[in-house]
C-alpha cells in the first residue's frame, strides 16, 4: 500500500490522480458475477460496489467491481494494496492513507466517503476471517 499512496502523494494535478485510478480500474481482474450479491454489496457508496474476499493460507484476498470507472479505480487501489496480508496486517491499516494519496481533494465528498465505506467493508472481512483462524487455532 505504501508504493501506491507514494505514486498517488507525488501527483500535484487532480487530472493526473484521475488518470492514476482509471489506470488501475483497467488492470482490476473481473469479479465473478456469482459473487456480486447483497453480502458483497458495499453499503452507503452512490455507485454500485462489490468487495469479496477468500483466506489463504493466513492471507487475505480481496476482488471487487464497480459500475464506475473512478470508484472502480478505487476499488483497485485497495484491492491491489490490501490483498496478500494477513487479517492481523489488515485491521492496523488506518484510513489515513486516504489523505496521504491526495485523492481526498480530489474526490468529491459522496466519493471520499463512499471509499472509507468500502475501505471499512475490506477491514470487516478481515476481523472475519481473523476471528475464523482465532477459532480454528484454539
Amino acid at each position: 500500500m505504501d508504493k501506491i499512496v507514494q505514486r498517488f502523494g507525488r501527483q500535484t494535478d487532480p487530472k493526473r490522480r484521475y488518470e492514476l485510478l482509471i489506470g488501475f480500474a483497467k488492470r482490476l481482474k473481473p469479479m465473478d458475477d456469482a459473487s456480486k450479491v447483497l453480502e458483497n454489496k458495499v453499503q452507503g457508496c452512490v455507485s454500485q460496489v462489490f468487495i469479496s474476499a477468500t483466506l489463504d493460507d493466513n492471507q487475505v484476498f480481496y476482488s471487487g467491481d464497480s459500475d464506475s470507472q473512478l470508484v472502480k479505480g478505487l476499488v483497485a487501489v485497495l484491492v491491489e494494496g490490501l490483498s496478500g496480508l494477513t487479517p492481523e496486517a489488515i485491521l492496523v491499516v488506518t484510513p489515513d492513507f486516504i489523505q496521504d494519496m491526495g485523492l481526498n481533494a480530489s474526490l468529491t465528498p459522496s466519493r471520499a466517503n463512499g471509499f472509507y465505506n468500502i475501505f471499512q467493508m475490506m477491514k470487516q472481512k478481515a476481523l472475519i476471517y481473523q476471528a475464523a483462524v482465532a477459532a480454528s487455532n484454539g
